[in-house]
């Protein structure tokens, strides 16, 4: 099995929303963005599959270690391997794959956050990071904006995942909502291990939806249209993901009582027609002498 292979069956599964997302890119793109998802899964999961601290640091170490031989040219996983071809064709920097191994080692010293800006740090190298790489991966030509907005989106997307996978979380020991926000609500992190959404985490769950919203919204804002076609596998994860919180939303959070997911076909139609809508507006872009 070829390295693309491997991060295409590892980082792309049948159904998945990454999978959709990579509708109608050109074959180096999609494989870089493949190898990047890859890279951010393959490390993430030591700590959800490491029960003891010592092996998972020392996997981590591994890890940095392997960036290293990576951007000297020699790696040696898989997913490094893949990702060789996308340094030079894309030029992404070193320190940005060193900042999301730093966020996997928060996993292991941090349990818990006080407040939501002891959690930003988090967020920006584990939301942020790999999407202002995959941005990069895309191409942009606003050098201001839509950085920010690859910040914004990946907070969003991984704001996402800490509600959509709440008890898988708490399951592993980690919570990643404020503590005062917990402590507002009346709720424990035992609470998100009962296979049942009181109304207390109803409102939590609601108000980290509003959350996820409102930084969905900021993305957007920051998005010049010069470059919204070129960053539509952002926004298709993004507008999945969105699709699917509302479909929570819709059936009252009932996160801890079943796995709500939306069908392949209307995965295909939102990512299609969302490609469709962008291509045909950058049609309509005045043509720059």
């Amino acid at each position: 099995m070829s390295p693309e292979d491997y991060c295409y069956n590892f980082a792309a599964p049948p159904g998945s929303d990454f999978r959709y997302s990579l509708l109608g890119l050109p074959l180096k793109r999609r494989q870089a963005l493949l190898a990047l998802k890859a890279f951010c899964l393959e490390t993430a999961q030591i700590v959800s599959e490491c029960q003891d601290a010592g092996v998972a640091r020392v996997k981590l170490d591994w890890w940095q270690a392997e960036v290293g031989r990576l951007f000297a040219g020699e790696p040696q996983h898989p997913v490094t391997r893949a990702l060789r071809g996308p340094l030079a064709d894309f030029n992404l920097p070193e320190e940005y794959f060193r900042e999301i191994l730093d966020g996997i080692t928060m996993d292991l010293d941090y349990d818990a956050y006080p407040n939501f800006s002891g959690l930003m740090v988090y967020l920006h190298r584990r939301g942020s990071v790999p999407a202002l790489l995959a941005a990069e991966i895309l191409g942009y030509q606003d050098r201001r904006a839509t950085p920010r907005f690859a910040h914004e989106a990946g907070i969003a997307l991984i704001l996402f995942d800490f509600l959509y996978d709440a008890r898988r979380h708490a399951q592993c020991g980690r919570l990643y909502w404020p503590e005062e926000e917990m402590e507002r609500y009346g709720i424990k992190a035992s609470d998100l291990l009962a296979p049942q959404t009181t109304e207390r985490l109803r409102q939590l769950f609601a108000f980290q939806a509003e959350r996820i919203r409102h930084h969905y919204a900021q993305s957007l804002t920051h998005l010049p249209t010069m470059d919204r076609y070129t960053q539509y596998h952002l926004l298709i994860r993004l507008d999945l993901a969105k699709a699917l919180l509302e479909e929570i939303a819709e059936d009252g959070y009932r996160l801890l009582e079943q796995r709500t997911s939306l069908p392949p076909l209307r995965k295909l139609w939102l990512a299609w027609r969302l490609r469709r809508r962008e291509k045909l507006h950058r049609r309509r872009l005045p043509v720059v002498a």
